[in-house]
């Protein structure tokens, strides 16, 4: 009985195929168990529905004492905020928050932190706002592309 119970640990909610890269999967409410490939299709479908493309920052060497600047948008110049998405896509958020009735719904974003198992804020991600709907004064981060004077411009 037990060596079924560990096998099931395996099994791909989405395919049913048992892999070594099967594990819980995202960064809040550990949303499926899924194996690596099953887990890309996903993550990409909604990074792609929530306009979530950017490209992550990289990491900086350890190594080189020079400053980091912050990150700009490379059409308008304007500072903008990258942060990691709750599926592990990244967003280029806006640096300022609105109130939610001035935020079309589908670039509506809160940051959400994360705390270790100490409680202490290790990480802070970015989550879709969904669902319910904020109250129209309640604070959103806007997505940079709806801020950017040069989005969809080509």
């Amino acid at each position: 009985m037990g060596a079924i119970r560990g096998h099931e640990r395996y099994l791909c909610d989405q395919c049913g195929e048992a892999n070594p890269t099967v594990r819980d999967r995202g960064r809040i409410d550990l949303m499926n168990r899924l194996c690596e490939t099953c887990w890309n299709v996903f993550a990409n479908e909604m990074a792609e529905a929530d306009g979530a493309t950017a490209a992550p920052r990289p990491e900086p060497d350890p190594d080189d004492p020079s400053w980091i600047e912050p990150p700009v948008c490379p059409e308008c110049g304007s500072l903008i905020r990258l942060c990691p998405t709750s599926y592990d896509r990244w967003v280029s958020l806006d640096t300022t928050e609105l109130p939610a009735k001035d935020v079309p719904e589908p670039h509506r974003w809160r940051l959400m932190r994360l705390p270790d198992p100490f409680h202490v804020v290790t990480d802070i991600v970015a989550v879709r706002v969904r669902g319910i709907d904020p109250l129209p004064g309640e604070p959103v981060v806007p997505a940079h592309r709806m801020m950017c004077p040069y989005w969809g411009d080509s």
